[in-house]
């Protein structure tokens, strides 16, 4: 029997056509497809996607941070195809996959071109905040989120923003954004078109934003100047809270702008007169008057003369008498002080100020009150290796040099008789005021015994007193002065034999005969031996002008028995 073309298909052919159609299907399984919503049952929406039964997706899934949208029956919906039948023979397919699905390929393309992307922070997680891109979930970093550190990013949480794609990773599904690069690109833009109708020299209200050690910010209308301290005013600024406030308005002068860096150097100061100008006819060198200290260093102290001058006292102008001791200790901040004007150089906008200026000399005052010759007491301050030192009225001090201690003994033995603290008279020698030196002697107080020897000369028989025996001979005084001298062993007699020291005692008088009297070099010096000669010489003479006939012998016989009956 014959078939004819309109017969119905075998058993076969169905078998192969219905294989075909779930070939057809099953190639659609992980990828996003058309469907129509046919019904709405509860919180679940019906959709047809073509296959032998409908799928089920959760109305929740067409909503979320950012978006809210209404599912109808007959509305067309994209919707990811997991599963073409599951156990219960449904077709299993989700919108959240058909939208992550869809924004991968869109993120993917705007991560490429750098371009920025629209989403919604909806949850905050450790170090961070989560993200919705329209269905992909990416991770806020919490230093991604603002310029400056937030402490409260609520009203930032489901609000639409831009944000940039800093990492992708489609494989673990990892994608991290960054709110904070597409705020610094509009501020960047933002402050290049302020920067550019900003001019240098222009006047412009600003509020103040942030104080700092070393001055303020101030918003300007969406860009921040610096106001420098040294610009905040004319006078001394120790810190910038002294001039502003923050959230004060104030009226400031663009002093500089760097186009590149986006820097502006504001200044307040420059809004006002420069006080420096004319500077040297009002603060004449030479004139003295009062100011106040406004700050103290190592170098010396500067002192506010008006606001906005100040001039500086030098360590060494300090005092004419205290020459190493910190200005601390000699005045203080905020102290009004007298001062005298030595140096302006308005170039340099400096002043140079003197202290000790204001008060006389104390050496010109001490040599008008106390003329050479005239006699001073005072503590002794220091002892060196050259001389003592001695306080003096009017806070100065003098010297009493080791050659003035003593007329007789040597300086190095007299001066470790005096210690510090001693209360010593003095004779005032010589008072050089350009020096700030004042010489003293000791010795004078006594006078000097060479004058005192009036014309004593070489050859004179004078009596000194044993003062001292020794091997080497004896320390005499000459009777009647303060003079010392020394009689050699030689010259302690003619004979040999009788030239040993031990002949003579401490305090016993002995007539001698001058050998050298030298006043300019303040030395004398004396000889029995000599007197014994020379009175030898003279018995000689004697008795030969009485009796020719007599011997030698007889004549120095004679001569010796007169000499010994002398003594």
């Amino acid at each position: 029997m014959s078939t004819s073309s309109n017969a119905s298909p075998s058993r076969e052919d169905f078998a192969a056509l219905l294989a075909e159609s779930f070939e057809s299907h099953d190639t659609q399984e992980g990828s996003v497809i058309k469907g129509k919503v046919v019904a709405i049952d509860k919180d679940m929406a019906v959709i047809d996607v073509g296959l032998k039964t409908e799928g089920r997706v959760a109305l929740r899934e067409f909503t979320g941070p950012g978006r809210d949208q209404t599912i109808n029956v007959g509305d067309t919906v994209e919707v990811y195809l997991e599963r073409v039948e599951n156990a219960l023979g449904e077709a299993v397919i989700s919108r959240d996959k058909a939208r992550r699905e869809e924004s991968w390929v869109k993120l993917e393309k705007s991560y490429e071109s750098g371009e920025k992307v629209m989403g919604t922070i909806f949850n905050q997680v450790k170090g961070g905040y989560t993200v919705d891109l329209d269905g992909a979930t990416a991770f806020l970093p919490r230093s991604q989120v603002d310029i400056r550190p937030v402490r409260d990013v609520g009203p930032l949480m489901n609000q639409a923003q831009p944000f940039q794609i800093l990492k992708m990773d489609r494989r673990r599904g990892n994608i991290v954004v960054s709110r904070r690069t597409v705020l610094e690109e509009t501020r960047a833009e933002a402050r290049s078109e302020l920067v550019a109708n900003l001019e240098e020299g222009q006047v412009i209200d600003g509020v103040v934003k942030n104080i700092t050690e070393y001055g303020a910010f101030v918003d300007l209308g969406g860009i921040d100047g610096l106001l420098h301290v040294t610009d905040m005013a004319w006078r001394r600024v120790n810190h910038p809270s002294e001039v502003v406030n923050i959230g004060q308005t104030i009226k400031v002068k663009i002093i500089k702008i760097n186009h590149e860096t986006h820097r502006i150097s504001l200044g307040v100061k420059q809004l006002q007169g420069d006080p420096w100008q004319g500077i040297e006819e009002r603060y004449p060198v030479g004139a003295k008057l009062k100011g106040r200290v406004t700050n103290i260093t190592d170098y010396g102290a500067f002192v506010e003369l008006e606001p906005g001058i100040e001039g500086l006292i030098h360590v060494s102008e300090m005092s004419w008498t205290k020459k190493n001791v910190h200005p601390g200790k000699i005045i203080s901040t905020s102290q009004e002080v007298e001062v005298a004007v030595l140096e302006v150089d308005a170039v340099k906008r400096r002043i140079s100020l003197g202290l000790k200026q204001t008060l006389r000399n104390p050496w010109e005052v001490f040599a008008e009150e106390h003329p050479s010759g005239s006699v001073v007491e005072g503590e002794v301050k220091n002892k060196t290796e050259f001389g003592l030192f001695v306080g003096l009225d009017g806070d100065v001090d003098g010297m009493v040099h080791l050659s003035d201690l003593d007329w007789n003994r040597p300086g190095e033995q007299v001066i470790e008789e005096f210690k510090k603290g001693d209360i010593v008279k003095a004779v005032v020698l010589d008072v050089d005021v350009e020096k700030e030196r004042i010489s003293l002697g000791i010795k004078q107080l006594g006078g000097d015994p060479f004058a005192a020897a009036g014309e004593l000369r070489k050859g004179q028989i004078v009596t000194c007193e044993i003062t001292e025996v020794k091997d080497s001979g004896l320390e005499v005084k000459l009777v009647g002065s303060d003079m010392t001298s020394f009689i050699r062993r030689a010259e302690l007699a003619r004979d040999r034999a009788d030239q040993r020291p031990e002949r003579f005692a401490v305090g016993e008088k002995v007539d001698v005969r001058v050998t050298q009297f030298d006043r300019k070099a303040r030395r004398v010096s004396v000889s029995i031996k000599a007197l014994e000669m020379q009175e030898e010489q003279e018995a000689i003479a004697n008795y030969g002008s009485q009796d020719s006939g007599a011997s030698l012998g007889d004549i120095l016989g004679a001569a010796l028995k007169k000499a010994e009956t002398k003594k």
